[in-house]
């Protein structure tokens, strides 16, 4: 891998999920090959996201929650209070990577995540995301353009699951979804954040850390 320079942290509480969406294109579009690496780190208010190939077939009762098709892969999947949702911006053509080593990354850095909480869990090939047993924790989906990657993944901390019944998520008829809070209910969102962050960290390899809580120039 090459070396990555700066990473940019963002902490961004709970936002609205397409304004949100709208900047991330607009960073990956705008971004030049000087610019750092970012990783927005944030909640969403309520909202079903549908893939580029997602069907509607897989939204079974949306009711309330608004509905939004997005360029990412994958079908539908909910966003909420409670889920933690990171966003890697990154230049993966100068980290040389491709789209499935950012997947494994990924994937991985949850596993050892969980594992070090003594929680055994696993991706699968047919399904991207994270799995304890049968039932998804985390969910992933990406976009590359102009060689650059965004969207990103969402871990379930102690949101309400309700939303999830209103689907398949993922386009899965009757996945079962799970929540930390039901496996460690010790573990506060805030530290399951914070150590899942630097096991990403660790694994994407920059040598600076920025961190800010704010836009800065997207604003």
């Amino acid at each position: 891998m090459s070396d990555p320079g700066l990473l940019q942290l963002r902490y961004l509480g709970r936002q609205p999920y397409e304004p949100v969406w709208k900047r991330m294109q607009a960073f990956t579009q705008e971004r030049t090959d000087a610019d750092a690496d970012e990783l927005w780190i944030l909640e969403h208010d309520s909202v079903f996201t549908l893939g580029q190939a997602g069907k509607e077939i897989h939204l079974l009762d949306p009711g309330d929650i608004p509905v939004v098709k997005v360029d990412r892969g994958g079908q539908v999947t909910w966003h909420g209070p409670g889920q933690l949702v990171i966003y890697l911006l990154l230049n993966v053509k100068r980290l040389s990577m491709g789209v499935r080593d950012l997947v494994n990354l990924i994937e991985e850095s949850i596993i050892d995540y969980l594992a070090s909480l003594g929680i055994e869990a696993q991706a699968r090939a047919d399904a991207p995301g994270v799995y304890v047993g049968e039932a998804k924790i985390a969910a992933l989906g990406l976009k590359i353009r102009r060689g650059c990657s965004f969207h990103g993944l969402s871990f379930n901390l102690d949101c309400e699951l309700e939303a999830f019944r209103r689907i398949n998520p993922c386009g899965y008829a009757g996945m079962p979804v799970t929540r930390l809070a039901d496996l460690r209910p010790d573990i506060s969102p805030e530290q399951a954040r914070e150590d899942l962050l630097q096991i990403l960290l660790r694994r994407l390899g920059h040598q600076q850390i920025s961190t800010s809580k704010h836009w800065q120039e997207l604003a």
